[in-house]
């Protein structure tokens, strides 16, 4: 059995599955802040619905793939009312979180204004399926803790969120945002009907 490398969380207590901060953000005021996707966010062209996996975050990734994932020592920890949305996580040496962020209504558009600011580390990545994918970060630490977060565009006003941290044996042996890459992809499979 292949263990990926992968997961992890923010800074928070252990068990909670939150992205980088993203609730710290002013909410823009004007209608044309609220548009979507903003200046320079790629569109999000086929719309998927996510209502499914924010009434049960930790539906989003099967067993097997968590066993695929993390090995089968995995634990799995709710949090269905987490400060940044609906989340869970999974632990083992590496971990993931899934988080379907609820903090506005702006999508892809909310990370991308925070890029040079509340995101000081933002890298695009290839879409997923057409799907837009972003890393974000307040900084780079792929390379010291074998984090990532990334952000994949379900529509032009919703996310799904996912956070890796690698293990410790296996830190640097691929870059943790194509990990987190990986893991959005899996998600994105399920919600559209693929398990």
């Amino acid at each position: 059995m292949a263990l990926l490398i992968l997961a992890g969380c923010s800074d928070t207590t252990p068990g909670q599955a939150v992205p980088a901060d993203r609730t710290g953000q002013p909410a823009p005021r004007s209608t044309s802040a609220n548009q979507v996707p903003g200046p320079g966010v790629p569109k999000v062209p086929n719309p998927i619905d996510i209502t499914r996996f924010k009434q049960n975050p930790c539906e989003s990734l099967t067993s097997a793939q968590v066993v695929d994932l993390l090995g089968d020592e995995a634990r799995i920890t709710p949090d269905p009312n987490g400060p940044g949305g609906p989340g869970c996580g999974w632990f083992s040496q590496a971990k993931i979180a899934v988080v379907f962020p609820n903090v506005d209504k702006l999508g892809l558009t909310s990370v991308y204004r925070a890029k040079g600011g509340a995101y000081p580390f933002f890298m695009p990545l290839a879409p997923v399926e057409g799907y837009p994918v972003v890393a974000y970060g307040t900084e780079d630490v792929r390379a010291r803790l074998g984090e990532c977060n990334v952000a994949l565009g379900t529509s032009d006003r919703e996310t799904l969120d996912v956070s890796i941290t690698q293990s410790p044996a296996h830190k640097g042996e691929k870059d943790p945002c194509d990990s987190a890459r990986d893991v959005a992809d899996k998600v994105l499979g399920n919600l559209r009907g693929g398990r």
